[in-house]
């Protein structure tokens, strides 16, 4: 009895590897887990770090050589390491001197850290972009050091901040998919399992569309803050 070979044409094979229906149905929900998951982390790393690196920033201002000696050493050797690196000495490393943590809270405290030192660099960069003859207005009204700080320096140097800010938020988010290297389940690392299980890449075509999904309003979002908050040519 002669079996009956079925010959696709390019577009049906390259539809079955990228878009077979039986394996999407089936790894959809673990995707849709692992996204949740991903934009979980991504909001956690934002906010976290943009707020330590706008508290660093300020910190820095008071000129206590110390302090400053410190944010300036953690601002270079976390901008200089690949985050990678940082995520696989914290995951491995820790336990040896008693301090486990899961893969969710090390991805999110590397890249939080990672994203603070970026801001703090950042926010610095538009705190000295302030003339000091603003400075000097704000304390001949009477406000205090921290006052002109807070009320006027501020204001303006995160005006100036939101383009470059922004743009390294969105990089560094993407970095969420490095959970894969140490067992956390997000989009990248529910896709790689689904495909080594499926023998096909239909999951990793999820994946991108899932990060599509994620990320576009993000880059969108971007544009729409740095046309918002340019500085308006006279």
């Amino acid at each position: 009895m002669e079996e009956t070979i079925v010959r696709l044409t390019p577009w049906e094979r390259f539809l079955d590897t990228f878009f077979n229906e039986a394996v999407i149905a089936r790894y959809l929900p673990a995707i849709a887990e692992g996204f949740v998951v991903t934009l979980e982390l991504s909001v956690l790393v934002v906010l976290s770090g943009t707020l330590l690196g706008l508290l660093l920033a300020c910190a820095r201002t008071y000129r206590v050589r110390p302090l400053n000696v410190f944010i300036v050493a953690f601002a270079d050797i976390f901008r200089a390491l690949p985050p990678l690196v940082l995520i696989l000495l914290v995951y491995f490393g820790l336990p040896n001197v008693g301090v486990s943590l899961s893969a969710f809270v090390v991805i999110w405290v590397v890249l939080g850290l990672v994203l603070g030192a970026f801001a703090e660099e950042i926010f610095w960069a538009g705190i000295l972009s302030i003339h000091k003859g603003q400075w000097q207005a704000a304390r001949s009204t009477g406000l205090t050091y921290t006052q002109a700080l807070a009320y006027v320096v501020m204001p303006q140097a995160v005006r100036l901040t939101v383009p470059p800010l922004t743009n390294r938020a969105i990089a560094i988010t993407k970095s969420t998919a490095l959970g894969m290297v140490i067992g956390l389940a997000d989009i990248l690392g529910a896709a790689t399992t689904a495909q080594s299980f499926s023998g096909n890449a239909s999951p990793l075509m999820m994946a991108a569309i899932a990060y599509v999904i994620l990320f576009l309003p993000l880059v969108i979002a971007s544009r729409w803050l740095e046309t918002r908050f340019q500085w308006k040519r006279v």
